[in-house]
């Protein structure tokens, strides 16, 4: 009886201390939980150097001094889980050898294939850029009220960070918009890089702070230099026997014309959190977990299992 009693005794010692509250998380302990979180997560990541075949064999990459890769599938942990976009699709990204994914302050660029046809460059010398700007900015007004009733901001288009350049002797086209996601939110720069194929639009996005804009603006020739189209997918290899040509010029290419009536909406959805999350310094997810609030969930991060923040169990919404 005495021996059972005692048994009892301390199932009740055990279960009143499990039951005891936990003291609260003090600021040094959330610093390190933040850092051995951020660092779990980055190391999980598996970058690659040298010449890089992308996804779906059109288009190669060698990837540039000062940049590291990011396969597909790794990426699109990075864009989902880890930034909060609602779409992860994209041939892969590439960092600044010197960033990572949850560093404040990060940017990268996207990289994407459009193959919806063979781009004509005609219109090029004949394009009023401020015109355009003014169609741009009226069409993002319009999609304004599909946005906010669907739950998401409203995008202003605030103007050119860097007015549209087209080569044509080597079909490149870039320019870089500052957006404007939500009231009285931080702007974003998004800078958009297009490389013209015989078949399709080789994409490559960087989305940042407008602070961002003279590094990669510098990062732009050896961007170009270091992505190609493969043998027979270059411009010049058109076939207009066999080849269909885009319903749209370089101004549509610009303007988003097309892609209004195909998916403009969920395009613009893409990038937005990149630049609000990521670049803010990717809290939105994860500062719950930093001030020891609610409980921790497994994320499993693309280069296997980390300790994961807390975050919800469905992806936030844009």
């Amino acid at each position: 009886m005495k021996k059972a009693l005692l048994v009892l005794a301390t199932l009740a010692v055990h279960f009143t201390a499990q039951a005891a509250p936990k003291p609260p998380m003090t600021a040094a302990d959330s610093a390190a939980r933040r850092t051995f979180v951020i660092d779990s997560l980055n190391n999980s990541l598996h970058y690659q150097q040298g010449h890089i075949t992308l996804p779906g064999g059109i288009s190669e990459l060698e990837v540039p001094r000062g940049f590291r890769y990011l396969d597909s599938a790794q990426s699109r942990t990075v864009l989902t889980r880890y930034w909060g976009n609602p779409d992860g699709s994209s041939l892969g990204m590439l960092f600044p050898e010197k960033s990572n994914p949850l560093d404040d302050g990060a940017w990268a660029y996207v990289i994407e294939y459009d193959g919806s046809g063979h781009v004509k460059d005609d219109d090029a010398d004949d394009i009023n850029y401020d015109d355009l700007l003014k169609d741009m900015r009226e069409d993002m007004a319009e999609g304004n009220k599909e946005r906010t009733e669907a739950g998401y901001p409203a995008v202003t288009l605030v103007g050119w960070a860097s007015p549209p350049y087209y080569d044509k002797t080597n079909h490149t086209l870039h320019w870089a918009k500052t957006l404007q996601f939500g009231e009285g939110a931080e702007n974003t720069l998004n800078y958009n890089v297009r490389i013209l194929g015989r078949k399709g639009v080789l994409i490559l996005n960087a989305v940042g702070k407008p602070q961002d804009l003279t590094a990669i603006k510098a990062s732009i020739p050896g961007l170009l230099s270091a992505v190609s189209f493969s043998k027979g997918q270059e411009y010049t290899d058109f076939n207009p026997g066999l080849d269909e040509v885009a319903a749209y010029g370089i101004g549509g290419l610009i303007a988003g014309k097309v892609l209004a009536k195909v998916g403009l909406f969920a395009v613009l959805l893409k990038f937005w959190k990149l630049g609000l999350l990521a670049l803010s310094g990717a809290w939105a997810g994860i500062k719950r977990f930093f001030t020891g609030k609610g409980k921790q969930e497994e994320l499993a991060p693309a280069g296997g299992p980390a300790p994961d923040p807390e975050t919800p169990s469905e992806t936030p919404e844009a």
